[in-house]
C-alpha cells in the first residue's frame, strides 16, 4: 500500500495547487471587479482566458488522467461519485458560457451585468473547489480500497513519465532565446504551482483582471 500512499500524496500535491488557481481568480474578482460599475472588453476577455485555462489545467490534471481510469475499470462502486463530478464539471463549464455571452454584448454595460459577470466566475470557483473536496474526502478513498496493488505501480509509473516529460519541456523553454518566448499576458495562467498540469506550454503567473489586460480570444466549449 506504499505505493498508493505516495501516490495520492502527490495526486493532493496537484490538487493544492490547483485549489491555489481557483482561490487566487477569487481574490483577484473580490478586489477588483466587483468595485466597478462597468466592464471593458479587455477585462472580460482575460477573465474568460483565465477561466479557460484553469478549465483546461483542471482536465489535464492526473487524477484526470491516470486515477479516475482505473478506478472506472476497477469497480462501479465510484460511478455515482464520477457523476457528481462529472456535473460540477458542467456547472463551471456553463459559468464559462455565459462569460463568452457577455463578451458578445459587450456594448451592454451596467452594474447589473457587472454583477452577473462576478456571479459567472464565483460559480466557476465554486463548482471546482467543491470537486477539488469531494475527490479528496470520497474519491481518493474509493480509490484506496477498489484498486490493487498492480494498477497503483502502473499508476505512479505513468506519473513519473508525466513528470519527465513536464521537466524536458521546461528545460526546452528555459533554453528558447529571450526573443523568441511568448508574451506573459498571452501565458497568464492564475494557477500557482500547475506549471507542466495543463501541457508542456503551461506558465503560471498570478492573475490579473486589470484593464489592461487584453488577452487571446477565448475558445468555444462543443461540450464537456
Amino acid at each position: 500500500m506504499l505505493t498508493a500512499t505516495y501516490t495520492l500524496v502527490a495526486l493532493s500535491v496537484e490538487q493544492a495547487s490547483m485549489r491555489m488557481g481557483l482561490l487566487a481568480l477569487q481574490k483577484q474578482m473580490q478586489s477588483t471587479l466587483t468595485l466597478q460599475r462597468s466592464l471593458s472588453l479587455s477585462q472580460l476577455e482575460y477573465a474568460c482566458e483565465n477561466l479557460n485555462r484553469l478549465y483546461d489545467a483542471c482536465h489535464w490534471r492526473k487524477i484526470e488522467q491516470y486515477l479516475i481510469p482505473a478506478l472506472r475499470q476497477a469497480t462501479e462502486k465510484a460511478d455515482q461519485l464520477l457523476d457528481e463530478l462529472s456535473l460540477l464539471n458542467q456547472n463551471a463549464l456553463t459559468a464559462i458560457r455565459q462569460m463568452q455571452a457577455q463578451m458578445e454584448n459587450a456594448g451592454e454595460d451596467s452594474e447589473e451585468r457587472v454583477a452577473e459577470v462576478c456571479a459567472a466566475i464565483d460559480t466557476f470557483c465554486e463548482s471546482l473547489l467543491q470537486r477539488l473536496d469531494k475527490e479528496e474526502r470520497e474519491l481518493f478513498a474509493i480509490a484506496r480500497r477498489a484498486i490493487c496493488g498492480d494498477a497503483w505501480f502502473a499508476i505512479a509509473n505513468q506519473m513519473l513519465a508525466h513528470e519527465a516529460e513536464a521537466e524536458e519541456a521546461r528545460r526546452e523553454r528555459a533554453a528558447r532565446p529571450l526573443s523568441l518566448a511568448r508574451p506573459a499576458a498571452i501565458i497568464a495562467l492564475g494557477v500557482p504551482g500547475l506549471d507542466g498540469v495543463a501541457g508542456p506550454e503551461t506558465e503560471s503567473p498570478t492573475p490579473e483582471l486589470g484593464p489592461h489586460h487584453r488577452q487571446l480570444p477565448v475558445r468555444r466549449y462543443a461540450g464537456d
